[in-house]
């Protein structure tokens, strides 16, 4: 397994924060590159991106003022696999990391993920409250394909609704 790193750089307009890399992911040393993963169809459906990327092609996102993180960075076959104080510690970590590189919006794929990691119970998906610095937080599904409640269209539509604000076309 390599490190997966992550896809980022000052001044993005949204970074995308996975929960952690799958196995698929940290053996290829790409986000979300376990087929059946909708995160990329998502995107390109959202509108974030001209086409469907391939995991491979993650830096091309770069150009798009776009980028990719995790919470966690240990891999596993399923997030359930971590324990709550590696989200809270990776909580921590991401808090540092949206401090030194200040995206417009950070974008954490998973409910449960963003509640354990930032204890805030009653978060739900869509626009938080909090802010990191400046970075204000959104909340997007899980594109799993273990998130079989979340289908390709409904994937796409809640990514979308981020899409228009982060662009401005939704009175930022």
């Amino acid at each position: 397994m390599q490190v997966l790193g992550d896809v980022v750089g000052p001044g993005l307009r949204v970074l995308f924060c996975g929960i952690n890399p799958g196995l698929v992911s940290a053996a290829t040393g790409h986000h979300f590159a376990r087929p059946g993963n909708r995160f990329w169809p998502a995107l390109h459906l959202a509108g974030f991106t001209p086409r469907v990327f391939r995991p491979d092609e993650q830096e091309e996102l770069l150009g798009l003022g776009l980028g990719i993180t995790n919470v966690v960075d240990k891999p596993s076959a399923r997030a359930d696999e971590l324990t709550k104080a590696e989200l809270i510690a990776g909580g921590e970590n991401l808090v540092a990391k949206v401090l030194e590189y200040q995206p417009r919006w950070l974008a954490v794929v998973g409910v449960t993920a963003y509640r354990d990691a930032f204890n805030e119970r009653k978060a739900v998906m869509g626009e938080q409250v909090r802010r990191i610095g400046e970075t204000r937080v959104w909340i997007l599904p899980n594109p799993s394909g273990l998130n079989a409640h979340y289908t390709l269209p409904k994937l796409a539509a809640a990514y979308a609704e981020l899409e228009k604000v982060s662009s401005g076309a939704g009175g930022q």
